[in-house]
């Protein structure tokens, strides 16, 4: 098969005394971001190589059409379509959401309280859709005044996160005249329902300016409450737990800073909480007569501390930090604070009674490795009933309503698998894998109960390890399509995660980013030493930050891998972060490393940069996606990076790209049924090159 060649131009580039070469600079056009909001700005020697290897691409999957159609018709027979969330108790109303066969998007209703009148779909995505006629459906946020009159949702029609933000009159169905664009796309909502607050986005993409809007009044008179300063922080505006105050947050990566005002407050005055300082985040939540302060001051996975609301800067220590456990996020009733922690990579819940301080342990499963989670049923907090939940791997999500002082509970929604589904069928595996300095590394597998640890198997091994980002070990009804077919699914939980806490998220930053691939490395060699697959029976799974792992990974151990799955991937970060002007690059020299200020940062990412390190090797088959209206990922990056490893490598395998030409966004196309569609063609690619054909 004839591959497109893309135009070599050598430009070269002088920085801290070291000279890098590049092929393919001249992709990483000036007008990059506008090429977001507009493709016909696009490069056509770009957008001819692209469409050249979108047909490439089509050409490899055209024997894996039919797998393709059964795998779609598979994954679609595990998801209950006609679905129905449980119900919110809100003020007057219940509100919940709704899925249908029929649909691609779900639906919100509402149903008055002790009424006989009929529920109401206050919002219903298949029907906004084919008003705005778009092929891409990105909805933001769908939100309800407190008069329960208004309705606010944020929509990105085209995939590059940049939402506008409509105002409806539910009764009368009608849209208000303004509509404010460029936005993050979430509302806070005023008390009094006659304005809310929003972020704007800057010319870089940057949320940096907080506005409020009075309803029926011009755009361009919208009131600046906070700008940030630093064109490293972004910021973003929320409400307490008790909806008395506005709260401010603003941060990069590894700093927080608060400004809270009264929900009362006609002129707006936001007041600091606590300044900013490097390395330092905190959150904050206001319940009865406290402040409660989320931190890692002293406390490196984070302690609660309070203080009376009339003396912020007097506080007491409520939860303590604790060595080897991250304290994490919490919710209130009248008497009771529902929070979380985690140590060892397993997450647990536990209900404090506010006036006693005594503290106990929800459990909800006998399953060792699994998800619990919490939260509230109604709007009225005083009440001692909650919902929890539990899913691991093998078992899908069970909701049960709980009561916190008689400890019973009810199962009131399992998530139902249409095809049938029996956990006893499969075993989740805990295993620890020592890393090239000893760390030991947490893997978290599936795998059907049948298959031998004979060496024979194949594993897709998923890998992520980047902004502190812990990988969930939740149910994944797609999975079983692999599963059942004799492929184990492992997660590495590598470093550069957030499983284990922040020493796991710090020992891979700025010069010690290899942990990352270090750690993978020595998981896949774990599970081959324990005879759970062999060299060359591993699949490489990952996108975004993930796909930086892998294309470093395939750069070090190419052998491990029968096919590497990179998912609009990260793979040209040396360029990236080279390019203040991009959206995400001056927040992210908190992790990376600043390569324009500093030798140090600039040596460790080109030392590692999957881009600037491809050589003459033998590389698996690949599969890389990316989209033209990515904004966290530049579709430049993929690109530069296949025409490179195809100039250099030395085997006869196919390394495919896909570019989705047409509106999608970092995480895909939007309907239910594309985003099946794409998942099937992953999984043919991962199964064709395993060799599994039905």
């Amino acid at each position: 098969m004839k591959l497109p060649q893309l135009r070599k131009q050598r430009t070269s580039k002088n920085y801290h005394g070291i000279t890098i070469y590049d092929d393919y600079a001249w992709v990483d056009q000036l007008n990059i971001l506008e090429v977001l909001k507009d493709s016909s700005k696009l490069l056509p020697e770009v957008k001819k190589y692209l469409e050249e290897n979108n047909n490439i691409t089509e050409k490899y999957f055209a024997d894996s059409k039919n797998l393709q159609k059964k795998l779609f018709a598979e994954i679609k027979s595990k998801i209950k379509l006609d679905d129905t969330s449980l119900k919110f108790k809100d003020r007057r109303y219940f509100y919940w959401t709704k899925t249908t066969a029929e649909g691609n998007y779900g639906k919100k209703l509402r149903k008055l309280i002790d009424s006989s009148k009929s529920e109401e779909i206050i919002f219903d995505g298949d029907v906004e859709k084919k008003k705005h006629g778009s092929e891409y459906f990105g909805l933001g946020a769908v939100d309800v005044s407190y008069n329960d009159k208004l309705l606010s949702y944020s929509l990105d029609l085209v995939g590059s996160e940049y939402y506008t933000i409509y105002i409806r009159d539910i009764a009368a169905n009608k849209i208000f005249d303004e509509k404010i664009e460029n936005t993050t796309g979430i509302v806070t909502w005023s008390l009094n329902d006659e304005s809310f607050f929003y972020s704007k986005l800057d010319k870089f993409h940057r949320a940096r300016k907080i506005y409020k809007h009075i309803l029926n009044t011009p755009v361009e008179n919208d009131e600046l409450i906070y700008e940030e300063k630093d064109e490293t922080f972004t910021c973003g505006i929320g409400i307490t737990s008790d909806e008395k105050f506005f709260v401010i947050s603003t941060f990069d990566h590894i700093t927080a800073e608060n400004h809270f005002f009264s929900v009362n407050e006609k002129e707006i005055k936001p007041k600091l909480f606590l300044a900013r300082e490097k390395d330092i985040r905190y959150s904050i939540d206001s319940w009865k007569d406290y402040f409660y302060l989320h931190t890692n001051d002293n406390a490196e996975d984070h302690k609660i501390l309070r203080c009376k609301k009339d003396n912020i800067n007097e506080f007491e220590e409520y939860i303590p930090a604790k060595k080897g456990t991250i304290i994490g996020g919490f919710d209130f009733l009248d008497n009771f604070m529902i929070r979380g922690e985690s140590s060892d990579a397993i997450s647990k819940l536990y209900i404090r009674d506010l006036k006693t301080n005594k503290e106990e342990e929800i459990k909800i499963s006998s399953e060792q490795v699994g998800s619990p989670g919490a939260s509230l049923m109604q709007r009225d907090t005083n009440t001692t009933m909650i919902r929890i939940g539990w899913e691991s791997m093998a078992t899908q999500g069970k909701i049960y309503e709980y009561d916190i002082l008689t400890k019973e509970k009810k199962l009131v929604k399992e998530v139902e698998i249409p095809s049938g589904h029996d956990p006893d069928t499969y075993i989740v595996e805990r295993l620890k894998a020592k890393s090239h300095d000893g760390r030991k590394i947490p893997i978290t597998l599936v795998r059907r109960k049948d298959v031998k640890l004979d060496s024979k198997s194949k594993i897709v091994l998923y890998a992520y390890g980047a902004y502190k980002h812990s990988v969930g070990v939740s149910f994944g009804a797609s999975r079983f399509c692999l599963v059942d077919r004799g492929i184990t699914f492992a997660i590495a939980h590598i470093r550069g995660g957030g499983e284990m806490g922040e020493h796991w998220h710090k020992e891979a930053l700025f010069e010690n980013k290899k942990n990352s691939f270090l750690d993978y490395i020595a998981v896949a060699n774990h599970l081959i030493e324990k005879k759970y697959t062999y060299k060359g029976g591993i699949c490489f799974l990952g996108g975004s930050a993930g796909g930086l792992t892998g294309a470093a990974v395939a750069n070090i151990a190419p052998e491990l891998f029968f096919s590497i799955l990179l998912l609009v991937p990260f793979c040209d970060p040396l360029t990236t972060m080279l390019n203040e002007k991009l959206p995400l690059t001056p927040s992210e020299w908190e992790l990376w490393g600043n390569p324009i200020k500093k030798k140090k940062y600039f040596e460790s990412i080109l030392s590692y940069s999957p881009y600037n390190n491809l050589r003459k090797t033998s590389y698996p088959p690949m599969f890389v996606t990316t989209s033209l209206f990515d904004s966290r990922v530049l579709y430049s990056e993929p690109v530069k990076y296949l025409a490179k490893l195809r100039e250099l490598k030395s085997d006869k395998n196919l390394q495919l790209l896909k570019c989705k030409m047409k509106a999608a966004s970092h995480g895909g196309p939007s309907g239910r049924d594309n985003s099946i569609k794409e998942l099937a063609e992953e999984f043919s690619f991962i199964l064709k090159t395993a060799g599994v054909i039905n």
